[in-house]
Parts: C-alpha cells; structure tokens; sequence
C-alpha cells in the first residue's frame, strides 16, 4: 500500500478537506461564506483555519467593509499544491483498484 504513504494527512480532517476544496476554486471568500458553505460552527471553522494557516496552506486578510471588518482566506500556492497532490493521490489510488 505505497498510494497510502503518500496521502496528506492534513487532509485526513473532512473539514479540512472541504476548506480546501472550496478554496482552491476560489479567489477568496470571507469567514462567513465559508461557514455557511460548509456548515460549520465559528469555532470549528476558525480552529481548521488556523490549522491550516500554520501550516502556510492558507492566509487571511483583514479588512473593512464600512465600518465592518472582514475577514477573507484564500489557499497559498503551498496550499494548491499540497491539494493537488493529495487528489492525484487519491485518484491514482481509485485507478489501481478498478
């Protein structure tokens, strides 16, 4: 099971995954977009997002909307790469097993 050493723990967390997915298709989205895209509590999204921010897979940037501020996130190219791989991985896997 080579394929299975290979495979990017981070994205083990299914939250994590789906942070992922939605960035890396996505310029950008604020904290809120990505709490209502994936369902997710304040609290679990921003402890995911600072997993994954320690880890240089995404940054944020603070700003303000009037008098609002808001929060935006977007993968790195770290990121990108690290989901790509982790998909190719994924789909190597399903093609050896068909």
């Amino acid at each position: 099971m080579e394929w299975l050493e290979k495979f990017n723990k981070v994205f083990e967390s299914k939250i994590r995954l789906g942070l992922m997915s939605v960035l890396v298709v996505n310029d950008s989205l604020s904290f809120n977009e990505l709490k209502e895209l994936l369902q997710l509590t304040d609290g679990n999204l921003a402890s995911h997002l600072k997993a994954l921010e320690e880890i240089k897979y995404v940054e944020f940037q603070k700003q303000f909307n009037g008098r609002k501020p808001l929060t935006t996130y977007k993968a790195t190219e770290d990121g990108h790469k690290a989901f790509t791989e982790h998909l190719q991985v994924l789909e190597n896997m399903i093609r050896q097993n068909l």
